[in-house]
């Protein structure tokens, strides 16, 4: 009940790309897709895999939570990208504005001349 009530507050936070393609396309060719639902429709004989199918409705979730995971690692990286880049203006303008003084330092000394 708890997941339910969360996935519905996340639900009203969502895009609207979100709410109508919520998830990446698959990368499966089109026989491997068959294949992984011909799989999935089998009864499971395994006593894991029998244990497995009482959590199939929380795919969808997991499904979600790796997509997040996977654009929170995305920000995360061009987060650091941003930093580095940031740091390197920092530097160049560090570096233009040592030249500026030097240039007015020149100036004041060519003055009385």
């Amino acid at each position: 009940q708890r997941i339910l009530r969360l996935a519905e507050m996340c639900r009203r936070l969502e895009t609207e790309e979100e709410k109508v393609l919520p998830f990446y396309p698959s990368s499966l060719a089109e026989g491997e897709l068959q294949d992984a639902c011909r799989v999935l429709e089998e009864t499971p004989v395994e006593p894991l895999a029998q244990a497995m199918q009482d959590y199939v409705g929380l795919e969808r979730f997991w499904q979600r939570f790796n997509k997040a995971k996977l654009e929170e690692k995305v920000l995360e990286q061009t987060r650091a990208a941003l930093a580095n880049r940031n740091q390197q203006l920092r530097e160049l303008l560090q570096q233009y504005l040592a030249g500026v003084a030097v240039s007015q330092k020149v100036l004041k000394d060519l003055e009385p001349l």
